[in-house]
């Protein structure tokens, strides 16, 4: 197996279309190599533990409803290439991720990191939840096979703050501004949502260098 790191933030648009793009090439290619762990990546560290309200957000960092319509027509169009459902419209606010990232870490520690992932994108750009509610996400945890009183606990708490702001801080001091980012064996760095066919293209080069590996 060949780790691939993910770096990645669950409301950001081009993540979940970058993991769409890669689940669909990973589904052609079913003997890929990849061992995948995501890691963490606030696109609004300084985002209010509440959250936000998402017309304000948007007005914030678009100046308006123009700037946002622009800034997310693209963002759309691949996530119709994709596959995947966007429903932008039916989001109501925009929220601090930071327990969404520590339940993501709890649920690698369970060998539950993707399922948990993936429902978080569901979730918030398809279902309009604010996966920063901690009722949402203790029913993603539920869904995905966690325990539910625990992730509640845990939530409740400040359990791996600390360490989630920690691995965030040290990701930018690396120079990563911003996501989704793949690192493949911890060695090459490929930065954006990649199209399907680039992925079928890797993990096929991946494989052909295993073939000619001498026994």
């Amino acid at each position: 197996m060949i780790k691939l790191d993910i770096l990645s933030d669950p409301i950001c648009p081009w993540c979940y279309i970058g993991w769409s793009n890669l689940t669909r090439a990973m589904e052609a290619r079913p003997d890929h190599p990849f061992l995948i762990e995501w890691h963490p990546f606030q696109l609004n560290p300084d985002m209010p533990a509440g959250g936000m309200d998402r017309r304000q957000y948007l007005t914030e960092k678009f100046g308006g409803t123009d700037g946002a319509l622009r800034a997310y027509r693209p963002v759309v169009e691949h996530g119709i290439a994709a596959g995947i459902t966007l429903n932008l419209d039916q989001i109501a606010r925009t929220p601090n991720t930071l327990d969404a990232h520590r339940l993501i870490h709890w649920a690698g520690l369970e060998g539950r990191q993707t399922p948990v992932v993936a429902a978080l994108f569901r979730a918030y750009f398809t279902d309009g939840r604010d996966i920063g509610d901690h009722g949402v996400l203790a029913q993603i945890a539920v869904d995905a096979g966690m325990a539910q009183d625990l992730v509640a606990t845990l939530l409740a708490g400040d359990a791996d703050a600390a360490d989630i702001m920690a691995r965030d801080a040290h990701t930018r001091s690396r120079g990563v501004s911003g996501v989704p980012s793949f690192v493949i064996a911890s060695q090459h760095v490929l930065s954006g949502a990649q199209p399907t066919d680039t992925w079928i293209a890797i993990i096929d080069e991946i494989a052909e260098q295993i073939r000619d590996q001498p026994q």
